[in-house]
């Protein structure tokens, strides 16, 4: 599904310039974004669900729980990557904290775990 393969060349960049001190929380945020967008996009697009253009993860989410495939709660915070898919593309990041890459690696980890076996329970379920 093209929508995981984006999200996996998201995931590898991440994973190859985590460690970097030369490389931005703005750009490891934004690809962490990108990619948990890509993810929940290939979700939606699996259910055959509709939804707009949009970096907003928040409204992705909002549109899985429509189709009857809410994120368990361990994601309700995932929004808050939102900002790194536009505003801090462009400003600066205004954190007060700097970025926790190690938990929002974690993060994006069990996100795509999730979302294949939605995936793949909803294959074999066609499959029957």
């Amino acid at each position: 599904m093209l929508f995981l393969r984006k999200a996996a060349q998201d995931e590898a960049l991440v994973d190859a310039v985590m460690e970097s001190d030369a490389v931005s929380d703005e750009v490891i945020g934004f690809h962490c974004q990108q990619a948990a967008e890509k993810m929940l996009k290939a979700l939606l697009s699996d259910l055959g669900a509709a939804f707009h253009k949009t970096h907003e993860l928040g409204a992705l989410m909002d549109a899985l729980a429509r189709s009857g495939a809410p994120l368990p709660g361990e994601f309700e915070n995932l929004d808050m990557l939102t900002p790194f898919g536009a505003v801090y593309r462009y400003d600066d990041y205004d954190g007060t904290e700097p970025l926790d890459r190690t938990g929002t690696r974690a993060l994006l980890k069990s996100l795509r775990a999730w979302v294949e076996g939605r995936l793949s329970s909803r294959n074999v379920l066609a499959a029957m």
